[in-house]
């Protein structure tokens, strides 16, 4: 099963985030299928950057969203574009 999930980068107490596609299985910073978004929440707006088009040709082609990822979805209207 595929899930689309945050993957940690940075160093120690400067945390930033890959948005990836993964096999369920596989470690959080494990090895991933492809990147499709960048989260920084350290800016003082956090900087999120999702490339639509992966995301939606990953989610039609049934990868699941984890939590944060899915409200980062909502919040642009991209899992509204999935359910039409």
């Amino acid at each position: 099963m595929l899930r689309i999930r945050l993957r940690r980068m940075g160093k120690k107490k400067t945390p930033s985030y890959r948005m990836v596609v993964v096999d369920s299985r596989a470690p959080r910073n494990g090895a991933y299928i492809e990147q499709v978004g960048f989260y920084n929440p350290l800016t003082d707006t956090p900087e999120i950057n999702i490339e639509e088009e992966k995301v939606l040709k990953w989610l039609r082609n049934g990868a699941s969203p984890s939590g944060p990822v899915e409200q980062m979805l909502k919040k642009r209207g991209i899992l509204d574009q999935v359910k039409k």
